[in-house]
């Protein structure tokens, strides 16, 4: 799936790969846990087992149903991972014998409910580079500063899409009725994966566009666009490289609720100073839709389907991003935090590509 990335630069010739050691993922939970309550919240440090795993060997372990634990998120299974995983405290005694190389219990506390999907605010990420030589670290450096100015593209990472990229397409067999899956798990998975192949191909389109812009005097273009020239202008004179258009769909960020484009000039403003941002369509059922010229571009990606829709950052805006160079060893550590729902390997993608 050819995405259109957002930095314009040549390619990185540096190695990245995903292993525990230059990979590290510290989840930051939604709240604080209480301390009190009938649910013990084990913060678990993983290597090498993605989260079911992890939960299926404690659930062997304890003798009872993966369901009796709460999680927040999966966790990538190609690194050192830490998270916290929530089971009733009736099997606190137990866990305390519990041994297993791949998995360290580091701490646990108390909390009145059970932890749910979604309940994390976000992500710190440790990832080292290698290979990279003076010149790798210059443009990293640069890529770097790119995303901490304008954000990165909120794309959906490869993991999303199975082992073979094609998951996506069985998505789009079940909704269009070519195939049965019985599985409700596998089921959800696919058509899963098939809404975010079409966010990522909006995504694509709509970068393509703002790069066009950018790029062309407005009377080259408006055509070419199918958008009407006072737009393209308009566009042109926003200060972000992704350009927002009439009838935009936008959140308050990082979180907020979501309202239509009123005044094109003063949104794109605090578009920039990363106060909101513009929003794609998960389609399905029951979710707003977007409007006017918007709307045309995003109808081309918009499925009918049963699953109930979404909408989602067209933008994010890393934070706390940190570059290390070791030059006696060419390698290159990062430090950054994604919002819940962003993929790290997007943000190394966005650098090196």
């Amino acid at each position: 799936m050819q995405l259109q990335r957002y930095l314009n630069h040549s390619k990185i010739d540096v190695l990245f790969k995903q292993t525990k050691d230059d990979f590290v993922v510290n989840e930051v939970p939604l709240y604080e846990f209480s301390g009190d309550g009938e649910h013990l919240i084990l913060k678990l440090r993983k290597k090498d087992l993605a989260t079911w795993d992890a939960i299926e060997i404690l659930a062997n372990y304890l003798k009872c149903s993966t369901r009796e634990f709460g999680y927040a998120g999966l966790k990538d299974k190609n690194a050192m991972t830490i998270q916290h995983i929530s089971i009733h405290k009736k099997y606190e005694e137990a866990l305390k014998s519990f041994n297993h190389e791949n998995i360290k219990i580091l701490e646990t506390t108390y909390h009145n409910n059970k932890i749910k999907i979604g309940h994390l605010k976000g992500n710190n990420f440790f990832i080292r580079l290698k290979r990279v030589g003076l010149v790798e670290k210059r443009k990293i450096e640069e890529a770097l500063g790119q995303i901490a100015t304008y954000g990165m593209p909120n794309y959906f990472g490869f993991q999303r899409f199975g082992i073979d990229g094609e998951n996506y397409k069985k998505g789009q067999a079940i909704v269009e009725g070519k195939l049965k899956e019985r599985n409700r798990n596998l089921k959800q998975m696919f058509i899963n994966a098939y809404q975010s192949y079409l966010f990522n191909s909006w995504l694509s389109k709509r970068i393509e566009i703002s790069k066009l812009i950018d790029t062309f005097e407005p009377k080259e273009i408006y055509e070419k666009l199918n958008l009407p020239l006072d737009e393209v202008k308009r566009a042109k004179k926003q200060p972000h490289p992704f350009k927002i258009i009439t009838g935009d769909l936008l959140s308050h960020y990082p979180f907020g609720r979501i309202f239509i484009i009123d005044d094109l000039e003063s949104e794109s403003q605090k578009f920039f100073e990363k106060d909101r941002v513009p929003t794609g369509l998960l389609c399905g059922k029951r979710v707003k839709k977007s409007e006017g010229l918007a709307q045309e571009i995003e109808k081309e990606f918009d499925v009918q389907m049963g699953e109930d829709g979404a909408r989602r950052f067209a933008f994010i805006f890393p934070e706390n991003i940190q570059s290390n160079y070791k030059e006696d060893k060419n390698h290159m550590e990062l430090n950054f935090y994604l919002p819940k729902g962003s993929y790290a390997t997007e943000f190394i993608a966005e650098i090196i590509h």
